[in-house]
């Protein structure tokens, strides 16, 4: 049996639907207050037999807290995809950060016993790459750099890797993925999920970043997975687009004008505000130097080690777009 944590987040719930189809038994943990019917609705737009799919999966509350709740999860498992994460940019959601990232990646793997569960995937992200290569690329050789500036999302994800390498040099058979900004469909009021609703306010940033469909993402981890690729980690994007050209494209198909950039002479006053009335106008925290410098970056990331591994072909992101995008137009009628 394959477990798979954060299964009603965005990928999650794909790679759970994607394992099922390959006729694999998987059981899925979520919080008490999980919303599973938002799960079985998303499956129709990945599946012709949603209810037939999403009534398969053994749904179990877990605490990451409570090692009997992960040991019980872990019972007769012998695949994990840890996929459980906060996502937030947010420094009022720091602790968060670290209680549901680093500290709950470190506490299940503490629970994993290697010589029953063979292989895990950690589902890490772009935000923890560093440096460039000789094309000015960032690969999977950009490691984290202490010394610079960081989200605590970043961070957390960085310590998480580190557990993960820890339990693959302690004999666990582990693969890491680093995926873009994830495009998918479902879980809208959360994590990426909210890029549609996001994207269509007025104005927009002058920089870019590496996004990714989540059905490119599940289907590459399913694979290395399935090939036994371990001990290595793979960077997940289809293509490095501008902020302005989601935003647009979503915007037009909603019957609207143009975003407008942000000019970076605003943005870079955003940080001074940030500190002086960030406690007073909560929105304003956002504004820190470290979140500036992102939306403004338009850093390159390559995705060839993973290609040429798998010899993988990635959804193009104007086509990803307009997928999701049409989706999230109909769940807006239910």
């Amino acid at each position: 049996m394959i477990l798979i944590t954060g299964a009603t987040g965005i990928l999650g719930r794909v790679i759970a639907l994607e394992l099922l189809k390959k006729g694999h038994k998987v059981r899925a943990t979520k919080r008490v207050s999980s919303n599973l019917e938002d799960v079985r609705f998303s499956y129709q737009y990945y599946t012709d037999k949603p209810d037939f799919y999403f009534d398969q999966i053994e749904w179990v509350n877990i605490d990451f807290d409570d090692q009997e709740s992960l040991e019980s999860a872990l019972q007769g498992i012998e695949e994990v995809y840890h996929c459980a994460a906060k996502v937030s940019f947010n420094p009022s959601a720091e602790k968060e950060l670290y209680k549901n990232n680093s500290e709950a990646t470190e506490k299940l793997l503490f629970a994993i016993d290697s010589n029953k569960v063979k292989k895990f995937l950690f589902v890490s992200s772009i935000a923890v790459l560093d440096g460039f290569n000789e094309k000015g690329e960032m690969d999977e050789n950009s490691d984290f750099n202490e010394k610079l500036h960081h989200s605590d999302y970043a961070i957390s994800k960085y310590v998480s890797e580190m557990e993960v390498w820890r339990a693959q040099y302690e004999g666990l058979n582990t693969v890491i993925i680093n995926p873009g900004l994830i495009i998918g469909s479902g879980n809208w009021n959360h994590s990426s999920g909210k890029l549609f609703k996001e994207m269509s306010n007025s104005f927009t940033f002058p920089g870019s970043t590496a996004y990714v469909d989540v059905r490119d993402v599940a289907n590459i981890a399913i694979e290395l997975m399935e090939k036994s690729i371990f001990g290595q980690r793979f960077i997940l994007t289809s293509e490095n687009v501008k902020y302005k050209h989601i935003a647009d494209k979503v915007r037009k198909y909603f019957g609207k004008t143009p975003a407008k950039i942000i000019s970076n002479s605003i943005l870079d006053l955003l940080p001074f505000f940030s500190v002086i009335f960030g406690w007073f106008v909560p929105i304003l925290i956002l504004g820190n130097k470290t979140n500036v410098e992102t939306i403004k970056s338009n850093s390159k990331i390559t995705n060839k080690k993973i290609r040429e591994t798998l010899g993988y072909e990635f959804i193009p992101i104007d086509e990803s777009v307009d997928f999701h995008l049409k989706n999230y137009k109909e769940s807006l009628k239910s």
